[in-house]
């Protein structure tokens, strides 16, 4: 039997969809869809806004209030009960609008006599592209039955204003008004580089066209076969050699357990049997769980919630077959992928060798599909509004990944540039290749250790592809992460010992488990905290959780069997802290001693420098230390207060500036001093400028993402260390924001290679 919501919703949506069907355009459309919604929900007065760019609601159709308002009244997103439905993304009611303290009057409108208010957003892709209200000139407290079938309306009338008709009439009002196509476009680079080709617009999904079944078996049948077919896929993408053997499959192991997650689906199948077709059963699952999570703090929460969106839309593309409608993509030489997000499993749909650069509307640097989009060299631009919607399949686009410009159908003038500049990179990466037989020295003879920090399975490829030093970190959460539960000793020992076999007698470096923060393990509970970056994480859980430490230095102690076995402890913030996890590793030496365990030849014990505070207690540390190592990424993040998750604070901190540069010399000179190992395994050393400027505080050991070894090598085999030394040095008494032009300029005047 189905819900009354969904009978009311049916009726209204069968006018609807004779009016969508009809010849009239789209402002006439509009505004009969809304006259129609007001009269068949009872109400006095409906609107429709739309989200017209990065910040900005405009009324584009009205029924009830002044009949020449349309297009003159705009809101922000979070002005007013509008604005504030769009910038949550959540349904709002309120019986007496005008003693809501969100509420804004806009006196255009003619609201006076209306008093309550419900308003629903437009979502495409979990995002809000508009805002649809009702309103009463009564005093009216809506229903949950009537915000479900509101809400339900709103589904399909989200799906009409990304139609291409619509598209077609935004781009005829922004010519009407004066502004300029868009034809170089500034993003955010997430990975560098510079690549053209075809635009492949990622599986742009369909539209839920069709809302209500009429055959409930046949829907679930369906479901289930797009749900099974599904996972087959995946499970058939984690066995193959497409990437390399065993390569994204640490990542994608998160993704699959959502893809087969039962709760999940059961959702599913309960929105059919109340009346829904399959595709719009799974949008409206996924509305739910985003209607109750999205406004948690917790980013692992959130960082779910993008999982969970990729995995509804990949289902969506096997109930429509559009996952197979990719024969065009296959005669194409170079593709640009654009997406408005995508999950690291949609990155494995195409051949990677074909894509020439990737566009993510809505992306952050630690997002899963930027991280292995850098590891395979592809450049990555984010951070482009309605660039999705902008472009279409087989455009020409351009992608600059260093200066953050996307450029559609360039001119032929521009072509040859980025041609020009692909044959420079092709010479380069021919240039480090032949640099793997040659030692990391500089021009005056200084050795440089340099290292390559792993955690996915593919980067251990790299261990033979650079002739690196050895491992300068091996981030241990990522099996923890990947596993549905907690890895016991046996399963630790065997990831550790195929590193330890991989490298040789290469030194390794293993960080014991550093989770929390972004980083939470899927089948640990009640972790939610309101800043997880300075809250319960890394060292302080596994102190807390001491079994969870003793397990992981077993399995480090015997997979080290024979060789030198080096442990560091992440987020270390007092002496205590360090000496604790210290004594817990060697406690658990000697018990493997007594058992008459096989043990390493020699155990090395440090820790990494990622909270100033240990800064200031650092000459004591030094005493107990056998190395340190620095973790630029939290030590800028705590240095600056700046979170470096946080896209509107991407570029306002640079370590490149005298405060950071200062507390970087401090920590080297200190470890010099006390003759104890000390290297820099953060971003900083996967960067050549950066790195050079670490050369020059006195660094003697970096480690870099494998990607970067080459380039960083290559730099390091052109800088003389005597002369940037007495130049960095000079520069720390600047007052500036950031002294990266003048290194910058000092590299390119000292003909140093910063590629």
């Amino acid at each position: 039997m189905q819900s009354p919501a969904i009978n009311q919703a049916m009726d209204i949506l069968k006018l609807i969809r004779q009016v969508t069907e009809g010849q009239d355009d789209v402002p006439v459309k509009l505004a009969k869809i809304i006259r129609i919604i007001a009269e068949q929900m009872k109400a006095d007065a409906a609107a429709c806004y739309v989200a017209v760019d990065d910040s900005y609601l405009e009324l584009f159709a009205s029924y009830g209030f002044n009949g020449d308002v349309t297009h003159k009244v705009t809101l922000r997103y979070g002005e007013g009960l509008v604005g504030e439905v769009a910038k949550n993304n959540r349904s709002l009611s309120a019986t007496d609008a005008w003693a809501h303290p969100k509420f804004s009057y806009k006196p255009e409108l003619g609201e006076e006599e209306y008093k309550s208010f419900l308003g629903v957003p437009l979502t495409r892709w979990s995002r809000s592209i508009g805002v649809l209200t009702l309103q009463n000139k009564e005093v009216h407290e809506y229903s949950r039955l009537e915000t479900d079938i509101l809400e339900t309306i709103a589904m399909v009338l989200s799906e009409v204003l990304v139609s291409e008709e619509m598209t077609e009439y935004k781009k005829t009002l922004i010519k009407e008004r004066g502004i300029a196509t868009r034809e170089r476009i500034k993003g955010l680079s997430l990975s560098k580089g510079y690549g053209i080709g075809n635009a492949v617009v990622h599986r742009r999904r369909q539209s839920v066209t069709k809302i209500f079944a009429e055959d409930k078996e046949k829907e679930l049948q369906r479901l289930e076969t797009a749900h099974r077919q599904m996972n087959e896929d995946l499970d058939k993408k984690f066995t193959s050699t497409k990437l390399g053997i065993g390569e994204h499959v640490d990542i994608l192991d998160a993704y699959r357990m959502f893809a087969k997650d039962k709760g999940w689906y059961k959702k599913i199948e309960d929105n059919v049997k109340s009346g829904l077709t399959a595709e719009a059963a799974v949008e409206r699952a996924y509305e739910d769980m985003w209607n109750r999570l999205s406004g948690t703090n917790d980013s692992y929460l959130k960082e779910r919630l993008h999982d969970l969106r990729d995995v509804a839309d990949r289902l969506q593309s096997y109930l429509s077959g559009d996952f197979k409608n990719r024969d065009e993509v296959k005669n194409w030489k170079d593709i640009v992928v654009v997406a408005q997000t995508m999950g690291p499993a949609d990155l494995m749909d195409y051949d990677y060798h074909k894509i020439r650069g990737l566009i993510i509307e809505d992306g952050t640097p630690t997002m899963h599909v930027a991280i292995v989009a850098k590891a395979l060299s592809i450049p990555v631009i984010a951070k482009i509004k309605g660039i999705f919607e902008e472009i279409k399949t087989g455009e020409l686009i351009a992608v600059d990944g260093n200066d953050s410009y996307v450029y559609i159908n360039p001119l032929p003038a521009v072509q040859e540039k980025f041609k020009a500049k692909i044959a420079e990179k092709e010479k380069l990466q021919a240039r480090l290749a032949e640099l793997k037989k040659l030692p990391a020295k500089t021009l005056d003879g200084v050795r440089i250790g340099l290292y390559i920090n792993v955690g996915l399975a593919f980067d251990f490829d790299y261990i033979e592809a650079t002739n690196c030093d050895g491992i300068g970190l091996y981030r241990t959460e990522i099996p923890f992460m990947a596993s549905d539960v907690m890895p016991n000793v046996e399963q630790q020992m065997a990831y550790y010992k195929e590193l330890m076999d991989r490298a040789g007698n290469k030194k390794v470096i293993f960080r014991s488990l550093d989770v929390g923060s972004d980083k939470l393990l899927p089948y640990w509970s009640n972790m939610s905290e309101e800043n997880p970056a300075i809250g319960w994480r890394s060292i302080r859980i596994t102190l807390d959780r001491r079994a969870i430490l003793r397990k992981q230095v077993r399995a480090f102690l015997r997979a080290a069997e024979g060789k030198e076995l080096n442990v560091m402890f992440p987020m270390i913030s007092d002496l205590s802290e360090f000496e604790e996890a210290k004594e817990t590793l060697l406690i658990e030496l000697e018990k493997e001693k007594r058992r008459g365990g096989a043990v390493p030849s020699k155990v090395n014990v440090g820790l990494m420098i990622e909270v100033p505070s240990v800064v200031f207690q650092l000459e004591d540390i030094l005493k107990q230390a056998d190395f340190i190592s620095i973790g630029t990424n939290d030590l800028a993040q705590f240095t600056f207060a700046c979170d470096r998750g946080n896209p509107r604070l991407t570029e306002r901190y640079d370590v490149l500036s005298s405060p950071f540069l200062k507390l970087m010399g401090e920590i080297v000179a200190k470890a010099d001093a006390a003759g104890v190992y000390c290297s820099v395994c953060g971003e900083m050393a996967s960067n050549p400028i950066e790195a050079m400027a670490l050369i020059g505080l006195g660094y003697r050991n970096l480690s870099s993402s494998g990607a970067s070894y080459g380039r960083v090598k290559s730099m390091i085999r052109s800088v003389n260390v005597e002369e940037v030394s007495d130049y960095v040095k000079s520069l720390l008494k600047s007052q500036k924001r950031t002294l990266r032009p003048q290194l910058m300029a000092y590299a390119y005047d000292h003909g140093i290679e910063i590629y």
